[in-house]
């Protein structure tokens, strides 16, 4: 009986204490950008998350742009400039494998070091994505609070994980 409660409060443990990975979730967020003057930009939307590496972030302020990944291309769709941006990513910002690789440092918090950059995530009380923290790649402190987080089984439509570009916009591919 004793290594019965042993096994169980070890595991009850190690499941409290790590991020669950959802198959998708959709959440709002804030982000904010610092860079090396101090200077602070605010952005918020919506972002969604699906299979593994399928993530859209739909910026509405301070302005409307929307962001699409499969994990190896990126786009941009700027409502303001009326432009498209189409990139082949190499290096970039993988969710899924962010999580996987983070380690608990505290209470609710772990690290995790991806492509040279290390993240700092915050989760809830039930191991759910509360916030990520990083630098980019220009020094910019980056954070970002998810709330109101749903999470799901199963994926979500691929219709609301793409980015859709009007036909008028400027499209550049880098």
């Amino acid at each position: 009986m004793k290594i019965f409660l042993l096994i169980f409060t070890v595991t009850v443990y190690l499941t409290a204490s790590s991020i669950i990975l959802p198959e998708n979730f959709q959440a709002t967020f804030d982000q904010k950008i610092t860079n090396t003057k101090k200077k602070v930009i605010n952005y918020s939307g919506k972002v969604y998350f699906s299979n593994n590496n399928l993530l859209k972030w739909e910026y509405h302020k301070p302005t409307k742009k929307e962001v699409c990944t499969n994990g190896r291309e990126l786009l941009v769709v700027d409502h303001d400039l009326e432009q498209v941006s189409n990139y082949l990513i190499n290096k970039g910002f993988n969710l899924t494998i962010i999580l996987k690789k983070a380690k608990l440092h505290s209470e609710n918090i772990y690290v995790a070091t991806y492509e040279g950059k290390k993240y700092t995530i915050q989760v809830d009380k039930q191991g759910r994505l509360q916030s990520v923290a990083y630098f980019d790649d220009l020094e910019n402190k980056v954070q970002i609070v998810f709330k109101k987080v749903k999470y799901g089984k199963g994926k979500l439509p691929l219709k609301l994980l793409q980015c859709p570009a009007p036909k008028n916009y400027d499209m550049i591919r880098g």
